[in-house]
């Protein structure tokens, strides 16, 4: 190991909630390398998955694009960039005439290498150096669930419990025995596992002859490896041990799947120093696994020198209770969780008017996780992402007839938020240039650079006359500039990044007023955060720390001083906010 130079000390000191995160699908982002837009693959797109005037093929961004607009990212105050997964994937798949491409990342074949469609492994140091030479983390997007679409049944892809097909019968429970001596797989020790030698319990799996090899290591390709019990509902059992949308489903029980996966991603640590995962399909997969592979990729980064790697795992939720989200840092062992929580709320209270008590509620939800109020602010906050929609694309749904400019306000008001309450912010790319999708998935994965898809470059952007037909960088973006300003006033008020959380006051009947304290953690000095979560002008009072008299506006539009100890008077615009430091406190 060598030891990290100062630069690299400085950067991988920061705590995970001192970070600016950017999340971006590669392929959408910028392409610097056209030579490389059908990843190497001859014949038609439905062989090599390029066509960018489809919404689900590959449209040619790539890991040069990626590194030549880390100046655009850095400017905007960006501090971590987190990509969609940028292994190896089969290029192409689905069903005759349903077909689409791995533009995503999600359908990994080769768990060692980039696809060439995004570069090659030498691309990839390459923006991992060019990233950390600016102080910026990098995060990757990993998947242990399941693989590419390769194993197929005889049988079908209806699924096939445990009860019904248990591991030690062929087909059935008056089937042949098979697997002597098997104990099923909660004993997770290799002599259990040895046992297991037929995976034909449930279904016949089988490999294409073609698709015989496809798979890197290369023990991923032996369907003992797999769980074979046909498709999930997303639903009880079958929502661990069945097939995400056909995707080969690994089994996360084997001994052997844990160990290579283990070796897998130490690999990706060891190699080029990256300083975070983000785990997909994390609820997928059993709690055991995780209990060893966290543990394990944290020992890898810290005898790596990278002490603050941060490992959050993807735990799809609609709901602002906490509770759910909590039970796999306390079970499973993930230091944080992608905070689907705050995301519903905010979608509650700024899209669909609800009282801003449900933002209250779920910030009291934090003492439910492992380490409670101090953990949450590790949390990674979004409005929107690749798979629900943009946030902007969820206002709209909510409200069909708003305003363009109205629309804009409750995005702004969101960001406003998500930067300076507690937890660890992401920007979904696209973002901050005011991109408003048609819906989820593919049609909120529009690209930054000139776009040939029909079905993106029709939709009306807010904060600007621009389209996705055009390039959309623009640093003068009123989304981009507040991204700047929020996160300048992050990086010089800790209090904002690091500092406990006080709720104050709000309206439990309705949106309106909701307002905290943050505390710096060194001086104990109070911030005041207030927002207005309605559509009207708003004059209220809000409940501030009894010593404070004088404010210093950060943001927004803030009274210059309280109104009476514990009482701060505060004149919103719809929308509106107030950032602002108590600078004048009684002896």
């Amino acid at each position: 190991m060598t030891e990290p130079s100062t630069s690299e000390s400085s950067f991988r000191d920061r705590l995970p909630e001192d970070e600016v995160v950017y999340f971006v699908l590669p392929d959408r982002f910028a392409n610097g390398d056209t030579s490389n837009d059908r990843g190497g693959v001859t014949g038609t797109a439905l062989d090599h998955g390029y066509d960018p005037t489809h919404k689900g093929f590959y449209h040619g961004g790539d890991l040069a694009g990626l590194t030549a607009r880390l100046d655009y990212l850095e400017g905007m105050g960006v501090t971590a960039i987190w990509f969609a997964p940028i292994f190896k994937n089969k290029p192409v798949q689905g069903p005759q005439g349903q077909e689409s491409a791995g533009y995503h990342g999600y359908w990994v074949t080769d768990f060692t290498s980039i696809d060439p469609h995004f570069g090659t492994n030498d691309e990839f140091k390459a923006f991992v150096d060019a990233a950390h030479a600016r102080g910026m983390k990098v995060y990757m997007d990993i998947i242990t669930n399941h693989t590419a679409d390769v194993i197929q049944y005889e049988e079908g892809y209806e699924y096939r419990s445990l009860a019904d097909y248990p591991y030690t019968r062929r087909g059935g429970v008056n089937g042949e025995p098979i697997n002597e001596g098997f104990l099923g797989d909660d004993v997770q020790t290799a002599e259990n596992f040895a046992r297991l030698t037929s995976p034909d319990y449930a279904n016949v799996p089988f490999v294409p002859e073609a698709e015989r090899d496809a798979k890197v290591p290369a023990w991923l390709n032996d369907p003992i490896y797999y769980h074979n019990r046909g498709s999930t509902t997303f639903s009880g059992e079958n929502s661990r041990y069945g097939d995400f949308a056909g995707l080969d489903d690994l089994y996360t029980e084997h001994p052997r799947v844990l160990e290579g996966m283990i070796d897998i991603y130490s690999s990706w640590i060891t190699r080029f120093g990256i300083d975070g995962f983000r785990i997909d399909t994390a609820k997928h997969v059993n709690p055991e696994f995780w209990q060893s592979f966290v543990p394990a990729m944290l020992e890898t980064a810290e005898a790596e020198g990278i002490p603050n790697f941060l490992i959050f795992g993807e735990v799809y939720s609609a709901s602002p209770n906490s509770g759910y989200l909590a039970q796999f840092t306390r079970r499973d062992g993930f230091p944080a969780v992608l905070d689907f929580a705050f995301q519903a709320a905010m979608h509650e209270a700024i899209g669909r008017g609800a009282p801003t008590t449900v933002i209250v509620d779920m910030f009291d939800g934090d003492v439910n996780y492992e380490g409670g109020e101090d953990a949450a602010r590790a949390m990674p906050t979004f409005l929107g992402n690749h798979d629900m929609g943009r946030f902007s694309t969820l206002i709209k749904a909510d409200n069909p007839d708003i305003s363009q400019d109205e629309l804009l306000s409750r995005v702004k008001l969101g960001h406003a938020m998500m930067m300076t309450l507690r937890g660890n912010p992401v920007i979904y790319y696209g973002d901050e240039q005011g991109f408003v999708g048609d819906g989820n998935d593919q049609a909120a994965r529009e690209d930054m650079f000139p776009s040939l898809t029909d079905s993106y470059n029709d939709n009306a952007l807010i904060g600007t006359d621009a389209t996705t037909a055009d390039e959309n960088f623009d640093t003068a973006h009123p989304l981009y500039e507040l991204v700047r300003e929020f996160a300048k006033v992050r990086a010089d008020h800790a209090a904002l990044r690091r500092g406990r959380q006080v709720t104050r006051t709000y309206n439990d009947t309705g949106p309106g007023l909701i307002s905290f304290s943050r505390f710096d953690p060194e001086t104990g000095g109070e911030y005041l955060l207030a927002f207005n979560t309605s559509g009207d002008a708003l004059s209220a009072s809000s409940t501030i720390g009894y010593t404070a008299r004088k404010l210093q506006t950060l943001s927004g539009s803030c009274p210059a001083e309280v109104s009476a100890p514990g009482s701060v008077a505060v004149e919103f615009r719809p929308y509106g906010w107030c950032i602002a430091r108590v600078s004048g406190a009684a002896e």
